[in-house]
């Protein structure tokens, strides 16, 4: 299993060696009561803080063989100073030591607790098929790398009496109570999708299934737990795109070298706030032509900082970078570029969804009560 342990820029493992030539030269050259100790002490827990095993104990026995030949040079390699000063190496290597094996253990434990809070977040939200009749789809899940808990992104893609439906869906919080409420969120999803014949009710459908769940839930969670969410219908048998925004990101178009955003209007409260007692927003058609792809984004990629702490814009930022060959390009392009923006570790989730429409064959919609695809 591969380290996720933080990779340090490359300057930064010869800093231990810089700190050991240091500290010798100046016990070499410095009047007696003028040490260097510090410095080597420095050296041999930053190497144990930064580099592997092997490394550290070269560290540690170059500060004591060093101190050893400096003890010779002064002549007090056989009396109570000489050996007192190389008890003090001594301990200063073992130290680094220690610091290593200690930081070893509990990235290890890491890497664990990643793995499986992954591996969870897999099985809760599983890959989408590669096609769905004249649709390409690709999707990606990649937890924020400051933080081993599972994330509350969500997506899904399924197949209906009423055209190919698609959500994105971002739940505020993370450990167990998101995955819970992405659970709640994707069942609900996949059962009212087959049978509500247009978005708003089903938005409603999930809405009264993620109020239920919150009764089982504290006042605290009810009234500060919501989920943002983009539906999207790919209407059979015509170019065009049905949207309904529940607070979330807008999508984009990908079409050639182009990548507009596509507004649906007002982008309405989201999921689990309809206590508030206002209206759900209407759906909106947008176009949605062949060989072009669509992009549903959490705010993990619109919220990814730079250096200077300016917001990545995915419009700006993939324009003039086409033509894009599918989904999985598209997706490819922009983590890349989202990463390349940030330069390290983020601290949120992300999830991305895309669908190509391809440029032949016609979208038909299925009979009724055939069996999605999830």
């Amino acid at each position: 299993m591969p380290s996720l342990a933080p990779r340090w820029p490359r300057y930064v493992e010869f800093a231990p060696s810089v700190l050991v030539a240091g500290g010798l030269v100046w016990d070499a050259f410095s009047p007696a009561d003028y040490w260097g100790d510090p410095m080597l002490t420095a050296a041999s827990v930053m190497a144990g803080a930064l580099l592997s095993l092997r490394h550290t104990l070269a560290i540690g026995a170059a500060i004591v063989g060093g101190v050893f030949a400096l003890t010779v040079k002064d002549g007090t390699a056989g009396d109570i100073v000489g050996y007192l000063e190389l008890i003090n190496t001594l301990f200063a290597a073992l130290m680094g030591v220690g610091v290593n094996r200690v930081i070893a253990r509990h990235g290890r434990h890491l890497d664990v607790v990643r793995s499986v809070a992954e591996a969870a977040q897999r099985a809760v939200l599983p890959a989408p098929p590669e096609r769905i009749g004249p649709l390409a789809v690709a999707a990606r899940y990649q937890a924020a790398q400051s933080e081993a808990r599972i994330g509350g992104d969500a997506y899904a893609v399924q197949r209906t009496p009423f055209g190919v439906r698609l959500l994105i869906a971002d739940v505020r919080g993370k450990g167990l109570g998101a995955v819970g409420a992405v659970s709640v969120l994707l069942g609900a999803f996949r059962e009212a999708a087959e049978e509500e014949p247009d978005l708003a009710t089903l938005a409603d459908r999930m809405e009264r299934a993620l109020l239920r769940e919150s009764e089982h839930t504290s006042e605290e969670d009810r009234l500060e737990g919501f989920i943002t969410a983009l539906l999207c219908e790919v209407l059979p048998g015509a170019a065009g795109l049905r949207m309904l925004n529940c607070g979330h990101p807008a999508p984009y178009l990908c079409h050639d070298d182009e990548v507009r955003v596509l507004e649906a209007g007002d982008p309405g409260l989201p999921l689990g706030m309809g206590t508030l007692g206002v209206d759900r927003t209407l759906p909106a058609d947008r176009p949605f032509p062949a060989g072009s792809t669509l992009l549903l984004i959490t705010d993990g990629v619109t919220e990814a900082r730079d250096a200077t702490g300016r917001f990545y814009d995915p419009a700006a930022q993939l324009a003039g970078h086409g033509p894009f060959r599918g989904p999985q390009d598209v997706i490819d392009r922009l983590v890349r570029d989202v990463e390349r923006w940030t330069g390290g570790p983020r601290d949120d989730d992300m999830a991305v969804l895309a669908v190509t429409r391809q440029m032949t064959g016609g979208m038909r919609a299925p009979h009724r009560g055939s069996s999605p695809v999830r």
